[in-house]
Protein backbone atom coordinates (compact mmCIF):
# COMPACT_ATOMS: atom_id res chain seq x y z
CA UNK A 1 0.00 0.00 0.00
CA UNK A 2 1.38 3.39 -1.00
CA UNK A 3 1.90 6.35 1.29
CA UNK A 4 -1.19 8.56 1.62
CA UNK A 5 -0.34 12.12 0.58
CA UNK A 6 -2.26 14.86 2.35
CA UNK A 7 -5.07 16.69 0.54
CA UNK A 8 -8.42 18.13 1.59
CA UNK A 9 -10.74 15.41 0.32
CA UNK A 10 -13.84 17.33 1.43
CA UNK A 11 -13.01 20.41 -0.65
CA UNK A 12 -15.83 19.95 -3.18
CA UNK A 13 -18.42 18.95 -0.58
CA UNK A 14 -19.28 22.52 0.32
CA UNK A 15 -19.94 25.40 -2.06
CA UNK A 16 -17.97 28.62 -1.71
CA UNK A 17 -16.72 31.25 -4.13
CA UNK A 18 -13.24 29.72 -4.18
CA UNK A 19 -14.62 26.22 -4.63
CA UNK A 20 -16.74 27.39 -7.59
CA UNK A 21 -13.65 28.94 -9.20
CA UNK A 22 -11.55 25.79 -8.79
CA UNK A 23 -14.42 23.68 -10.13
CA UNK A 24 -14.64 25.92 -13.19
CA UNK A 25 -10.90 25.68 -13.70
CA UNK A 26 -11.02 21.87 -13.55
CA UNK A 27 -13.85 21.78 -16.09
CA UNK A 28 -11.39 23.57 -18.40
CA UNK A 29 -7.93 22.22 -17.60
CA UNK A 30 -8.70 19.26 -15.38
CA UNK A 31 -9.62 15.63 -15.82
CA UNK A 32 -10.50 12.58 -13.77
CA UNK A 33 -9.19 9.04 -14.22
CA UNK A 34 -10.72 5.78 -13.09
CA UNK A 35 -8.06 3.08 -13.10
CA UNK A 36 -10.28 0.11 -12.34
CA UNK A 37 -7.46 -2.37 -12.87
CA UNK A 38 -5.50 -0.83 -9.99
CA UNK A 39 -8.57 0.41 -8.07
CA UNK A 40 -7.28 3.94 -8.27
CA UNK A 41 -9.13 7.16 -8.95
CA UNK A 42 -7.37 10.40 -9.74
CA UNK A 43 -7.94 14.11 -10.29
CA UNK A 44 -5.48 15.86 -12.56
CA UNK A 45 -4.84 19.38 -13.84
CA UNK A 46 -2.30 20.45 -16.44
CA UNK A 47 -1.45 23.96 -17.63
CA UNK A 48 1.27 26.14 -19.10
CA UNK A 49 0.44 28.62 -16.33
CA UNK A 50 2.19 27.47 -13.18
CA UNK A 51 0.22 30.09 -11.25
CA UNK A 52 -2.99 28.13 -11.88
CA UNK A 53 -1.52 24.79 -10.83
CA UNK A 54 -0.11 26.30 -7.64
CA UNK A 55 -3.49 27.91 -6.93
CA UNK A 56 -5.18 24.52 -7.35
CA UNK A 57 -2.62 22.85 -5.08
CA UNK A 58 -2.90 25.55 -2.42
CA UNK A 59 -6.70 25.58 -2.36
CA UNK A 60 -6.90 21.82 -1.84
CA UNK A 61 -4.09 21.92 0.75
CA UNK A 62 -2.36 19.31 -1.33
CA UNK A 63 1.15 18.06 -0.56
CA UNK A 64 1.43 16.38 -3.96
CA UNK A 65 4.38 17.35 -6.11
CA UNK A 66 3.90 19.53 -9.18
CA UNK A 67 5.40 17.81 -12.22
CA UNK A 68 7.30 19.87 -14.77
CA UNK A 69 6.86 18.73 -18.38
CA UNK A 70 9.54 20.15 -20.73
CA UNK A 71 8.37 21.60 -24.07
CA UNK A 72 8.34 19.20 -27.02
CA UNK A 73 9.79 21.85 -29.34
CA UNK A 74 10.61 25.55 -29.49
CA UNK A 75 7.01 26.25 -30.48
CA UNK A 76 5.67 24.73 -27.28
CA UNK A 77 5.74 25.90 -23.68
CA UNK A 78 6.67 24.16 -20.46
CA UNK A 79 3.68 22.49 -18.83
CA UNK A 80 2.90 21.91 -15.17
CA UNK A 81 0.81 19.02 -13.87
CA UNK A 82 -0.69 18.12 -10.52
CA UNK A 83 -2.12 14.62 -10.17
CA UNK A 84 -3.97 13.65 -6.99
CA UNK A 85 -5.00 10.11 -6.12
CA UNK A 86 -8.26 10.34 -4.17
CA UNK A 87 -11.50 8.40 -4.52
CA UNK A 88 -13.29 11.00 -2.39
CA UNK A 89 -12.31 13.91 -4.65
CA UNK A 90 -13.05 11.86 -7.74
CA UNK A 91 -16.51 10.98 -6.47
CA UNK A 92 -17.27 14.56 -5.45
CA UNK A 93 -16.36 15.86 -8.89
CA UNK A 94 -18.29 13.06 -10.58
CA UNK A 95 -21.40 14.07 -8.61
CA UNK A 96 -20.87 17.66 -9.77
CA UNK A 97 -20.90 16.55 -13.40
CA UNK A 98 -17.20 16.05 -14.14
CA UNK A 99 -16.76 12.67 -15.80
CA UNK A 100 -13.69 10.94 -17.30
CA UNK A 101 -12.96 11.80 -20.94
CA UNK A 102 -15.26 14.81 -20.63
CA UNK A 103 -13.80 17.15 -23.24
CA UNK A 104 -16.31 16.45 -26.04
CA UNK A 105 -19.36 15.55 -23.98
CA UNK A 106 -19.27 17.59 -20.78
CA UNK A 107 -22.38 19.45 -19.72
CA UNK A 108 -22.69 22.68 -17.78
CA UNK A 109 -23.10 21.85 -14.07
CA UNK A 110 -26.00 22.98 -11.91
CA UNK A 111 -24.70 26.19 -10.32
CA UNK A 112 -26.53 28.79 -8.26
CA UNK A 113 -26.45 32.33 -9.61
CA UNK A 114 -24.36 33.57 -6.68
CA UNK A 115 -21.47 31.27 -7.70
CA UNK A 116 -21.84 31.62 -11.45
CA UNK A 117 -19.26 34.40 -11.89
CA UNK A 118 -16.62 32.51 -9.95
CA UNK A 119 -17.21 29.25 -11.83
CA UNK A 120 -17.10 30.93 -15.23
CA UNK A 121 -13.99 32.93 -14.30
CA UNK A 122 -12.29 29.67 -13.33
CA UNK A 123 -13.26 28.13 -16.65
CA UNK A 124 -12.13 31.29 -18.47
CA UNK A 125 -8.72 31.18 -16.79
CA UNK A 126 -8.30 27.63 -18.03
CA UNK A 127 -9.94 27.66 -21.48
CA UNK A 128 -10.63 31.29 -22.28
CA UNK A 129 -8.72 34.27 -23.59
CA UNK A 130 -8.98 38.04 -23.64
CA UNK A 131 -7.14 40.32 -26.02
CA UNK A 132 -7.22 43.78 -27.57
CA UNK A 133 -7.76 43.51 -31.30
CA UNK A 134 -6.01 46.12 -33.47
CA UNK A 135 -6.77 47.44 -36.92
CA UNK A 136 -4.61 45.55 -39.44
CA UNK A 137 -3.59 48.74 -41.25
CA UNK A 138 -3.39 51.46 -38.61
CA UNK A 139 -2.54 49.15 -35.68
CA UNK A 140 -4.92 51.25 -33.58
CA UNK A 141 -6.80 49.23 -30.92
CA UNK A 142 -10.41 48.90 -32.01
CA UNK A 143 -12.05 46.02 -30.18
CA UNK A 144 -11.86 44.04 -26.97
CA UNK A 145 -12.39 40.29 -27.33
CA UNK A 146 -13.33 37.64 -24.77
CA UNK A 147 -13.40 34.05 -26.04
CA UNK A 148 -14.41 30.79 -24.37
CA UNK A 149 -13.28 27.51 -25.95
CA UNK A 150 -14.61 23.97 -25.47
CA UNK A 151 -14.85 20.66 -27.27
CA UNK A 152 -18.45 20.48 -26.09
CA UNK A 153 -20.99 22.54 -28.02
CA UNK A 154 -23.60 21.79 -25.36
CA UNK A 155 -21.42 23.26 -22.59
CA UNK A 156 -20.91 26.53 -24.46
CA UNK A 157 -24.59 26.68 -25.38
CA UNK A 158 -25.63 26.67 -21.73
CA UNK A 159 -22.79 29.02 -20.78
CA UNK A 160 -23.97 31.48 -23.43
CA UNK A 161 -27.55 31.22 -22.19
CA UNK A 162 -26.61 31.75 -18.54
CA UNK A 163 -24.43 34.77 -19.29
CA UNK A 164 -26.99 36.27 -21.66
CA UNK A 165 -29.82 36.05 -19.14
CA UNK A 166 -27.66 37.28 -16.24
CA UNK A 167 -25.89 40.15 -18.00
CA UNK A 168 -28.30 40.95 -20.87
CA UNK A 169 -25.75 40.26 -23.61
CA UNK A 170 -26.16 40.42 -27.37
CA UNK A 171 -23.97 37.45 -28.26
CA UNK A 172 -25.65 34.14 -28.95
CA UNK A 173 -23.65 32.42 -31.71
CA UNK A 174 -21.13 29.66 -31.12
CA UNK A 175 -18.47 29.18 -33.79
CA UNK A 176 -17.02 25.89 -34.99
CA UNK A 177 -13.24 26.25 -35.19
CA UNK A 178 -12.75 22.67 -36.42
CA UNK A 179 -10.84 21.35 -33.43
CA UNK A 180 -13.20 22.94 -30.93
CA UNK A 181 -16.08 25.37 -30.49
CA UNK A 182 -15.73 29.02 -29.53
CA UNK A 183 -18.04 31.48 -27.86
CA UNK A 184 -16.73 34.95 -28.70
CA UNK A 185 -17.77 38.34 -27.36
CA UNK A 186 -16.96 41.75 -28.76
CA UNK A 187 -16.35 45.01 -26.94
CA UNK A 188 -19.62 45.85 -25.21
CA UNK A 189 -20.40 42.32 -24.11
CA UNK A 190 -16.74 41.62 -23.23
CA UNK A 191 -16.74 44.53 -20.81
CA UNK A 192 -19.89 43.21 -19.14
CA UNK A 193 -18.44 39.70 -18.84
CA UNK A 194 -15.13 40.90 -17.42
CA UNK A 195 -16.82 43.24 -14.98
CA UNK A 196 -18.93 40.27 -13.90
CA UNK A 197 -15.69 38.37 -13.24
CA UNK A 198 -13.67 41.02 -11.48
CA UNK A 199 -16.07 43.68 -10.26
CA UNK A 200 -16.46 42.34 -6.73
CA UNK A 201 -12.75 41.79 -6.02
CA UNK A 202 -12.48 37.98 -6.18
CA UNK A 203 -9.63 36.23 -4.39
CA UNK A 204 -8.79 33.76 -7.15
CA UNK A 205 -7.93 34.73 -10.72
CA UNK A 206 -5.11 34.48 -13.24
CA UNK A 207 -3.24 37.76 -13.02
CA UNK A 208 -2.07 38.03 -16.65
CA UNK A 209 -5.64 37.84 -17.97
CA UNK A 210 -6.97 40.38 -15.54
CA UNK A 211 -4.16 42.75 -16.58
CA UNK A 212 -5.59 42.89 -20.11
CA UNK A 213 -8.92 44.05 -18.69
CA UNK A 214 -7.21 46.62 -16.47
CA UNK A 215 -5.15 47.85 -19.42
CA UNK A 216 -8.26 48.22 -21.57
CA UNK A 217 -9.98 50.36 -18.95
CA UNK A 218 -6.92 52.55 -18.49
CA UNK A 219 -6.34 52.89 -22.23
CA UNK A 220 -9.50 54.85 -22.81
CA UNK A 221 -11.50 57.27 -20.72
CA UNK A 222 -14.73 56.23 -22.37
CA UNK A 223 -16.03 53.43 -24.56
CA UNK A 224 -18.37 54.31 -27.40
CA UNK A 225 -19.88 51.27 -29.06
CA UNK A 226 -21.94 51.36 -32.24
CA UNK A 227 -24.32 48.74 -33.56
CA UNK A 228 -21.43 46.57 -34.73
CA UNK A 229 -19.80 46.61 -31.32
CA UNK A 230 -16.88 48.74 -32.57
CA UNK A 231 -15.09 50.81 -29.96
CA UNK A 232 -13.63 54.29 -30.38
CA UNK A 233 -10.48 54.59 -28.34
CA UNK A 234 -9.02 57.68 -26.79
CA UNK A 235 -5.28 58.08 -26.29
CA UNK A 236 -4.26 57.72 -22.69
Amino acid sequence: MGVKIKVNEKYFKRWSRNMAYILGYLFADGSTEDWKKFRGRYVKAISTDRELIEMFKRELKSEHKIEIIPPESERHKTKYRLRIGSKALYNSLFNLGMEPKKSLTMKFPNIEDRYLGDFVRGYFDGDGCVYIEKDTKTKVPKRLRVVFTSGSHEFLKVLSSRLKSTLVLNQSKIYDSRRSFQLSYSTKDSLKVLEFFYGDNPKLYLRRKKRVFTKALKKCDNWKVNDREMATWRSS
